[in-house]
């Protein structure tokens, strides 16, 4: 794992957006990290770079994991903000329930974000997810099995699936590991 502060070419901006997402304002996340308005704003602004102490509270506060805001590769100039090279996605999360994922979006910056995620086989999410997003999946290769709301489904190469405003729950109770690409409007991560 990466000792360093990342690189801060996009993580004002991903903060910012995460914290829109979530409907905080800069002085109710300010209060929450004990810090001043000032500080925060130049933060997202990416005038002033975080402690890895501070990056810790961040997520805390916004509810993602701290790899997210660690995660900014290199990219060069002209790519940055248009193109995620296939080696450089920026890995989300854990794999703890055996899902893999990575953004596949430049940043966080739109008003949705892409994700390419692995299911691992004989996996399964522990807890239902129950967020006010939209959401829109597109299985690559491998089958899943998800609850949506009431309804169970069985997905499987080349079919599609959307999530809106309900709380879903996936499994790979399957041999192979399953591929999805999936859509998520706000952004999440």
């Amino acid at each position: 794992m990466n000792t360093q502060a990342p690189s801060s070419a996009t993580l004002g901006a991903d903060i910012r957006a995460l914290r829109k997402a979530r409907g905080f304002t800069l002085v109710e996340i300010a209060a929450r990290l004990d810090r001043s308005v000032g500080w925060f704003s130049q933060v997202e602004r990416d005038m002033s770079d975080p402690s890895i102490s501070d990056l810790r509270l961040i997520a805390e506060c916004l509810g993602v994991p701290m790899s997210m805001l660690f995660a900014h590769s290199a990219a060069p100039a002209e790519e940055l903000g248009y193109v995620v090279r296939a080696g450089a996605r920026r890995p989300m999360g854990s794999d703890r329930e055996g899902l893999i994922e990575e953004l596949l979006s430049p940043d966080l910056t739109d008003d949705f974000e892409m994700v390419h995620s692995t299911f691992e086989p004989r996996s399964r999410m522990q807890t239902p997810a129950d967020r006010p997003t939209q959401e829109v999946g597109y299985i690559v290769s491998g089958r899943l099995d998800l609850t949506i709301g009431s309804r169970h489904f069985t997905v499987g190469e080349g079919d599609s699936f959307r999530i809106k405003n309900e709380p879903y729950q996936w499994a790979n109770p399957y041999d192979e590991p399953a591929v999805a690409v999936w859509v998520i409007a706000p952004p999440v991560y």
